[in-house]
């Protein structure tokens, strides 16, 4: 797909991944006048404001969603659940309807099953239910990809499905009653060091296994995938990495420097024991390849986030 003549609406466009996907698209021949950003301002829950969105566009690229961490997941399943399920089904529609060339719908990771085999395969997805804690927001954005695949059988629309892993990156959320494991472990870990507390405490026993992808990593494989991809099979996303919650929680120690004490909670709970995934599909259908190293990307994280703070 030529992006040069293309109307392109993007949701959730002023969030933290959505910031990086805008400027990936300016790099990628799209201009600003045939870039369309809706943010909070509209809300994708009434179906009125999804027709207003998606008129005269021709390429939707949703990423607009309401979504946090664990603590947020066990205070608000069904909002976060009904969220994600309204706003994305009635977007499709409503693009459908609209006559939109192309759907992109940005998944999760936490759609896949509690026990998945490592690492995660795309045709894995259906092998049984998600972790409880992340359920129902893992599966309202799993019914996404129901959706297009039946929306591509029906209709012949061109809807895409990706599974992105978990972010990382500057501009990410680090407030406490909503943010990622990452964010929530810089901030905590250097607010431990500037006010010379003898330790901090992790929720959990240590022990789960998390796959991350740097944000600038994941915008422009979003982006190839808008480019280049026109299959009904889900791709994930991601860096072909897995690293515990303890050995993340010491890196980001060493980095920030500093040198106390990290204490686990196994008395809160651990979320999924292991994410990794099979990242083969994304190389070999759209040419994505994750190109920061981890390390590298945390330090970059940190960075932004201690001059910004």
């Amino acid at each position: 797909m030529d992006f040069r003549e293309k109307k392109i609406l993007l949701t959730g466009g002023r969030g933290f991944l959505g910031s990086f996907v805008t400027e990936e698209l300016l790099k990628n021949s799209v201009t600003q006048d045939n870039l369309r950003i809706v943010g909070r301002e509209s809300d994708l829950r009434k179906f009125g404001n999804c027709e207003e969105a998606v008129a005269g566009q021709d390429v939707v690229i949703h990423l607009a969603a309401h979504v946090g961490g664990i603590g947020l997941n066990r205070e608000r399943p069904g909002e976060l659940f009904y969220d994600n399920l309204i706003m994305g089904v009635q977007l499709m529609e409503a693009a459908r309807l609209s006559g939109v060339q192309k759907f992109v719908a940005v998944g999760t990771i936490c759609a896949y099953p509690k026990f998945t085999p490592i690492p995660f395969r795309e045709d894995d997805l259906w092998l049984g239910y998600p972790e409880e804690t992340n359920a129902p927001y893992g599966l309202a954005k799993k019914m996404l990809l129901v959706q297009a695949q039946a929306y591509r059988a029906q209709y012949g629309m061109n809807a895409i499905y990706l599974l992105p892993v978990n972010l990382y990156g500057p501009r990410d959320n680090f407030r406490p009653a909503s943010s990622h494991v990452i964010p929530a472990l810089i901030k905590k870990i250097a607010e431990a060091k500037n006010f010379g507390m003898p330790y901090v405490e992790v929720w959990g026993t240590g022990t789960p296994t998390r796959e991350f992808l740097y944000v600038e990593d994941a915008a422009k494989g979003i982006v190839l995938a808008t480019e280049r991809y026109d299959r009904p099979e889900p791709v994930n996303i991601g860096a072909g990495m897995e690293i515990s919650i303890r050995n993340l929680a010491e890196l980001i120690g060493k980095i920030i420097g500093y040198n106390g004490e990290i204490r686990f909670d196994p008395s809160k709970p651990d979320g999924q024991p292991r994410r990794s995934i099979d990242v083969s599909r994304a190389e070999e259908k759209f040419g994505f390849r994750a190109a920061t190293g981890f390390e590298e990307g945390l330090k970059k994280t940190i960075d932004w986030y201690l001059s910004e703070k």
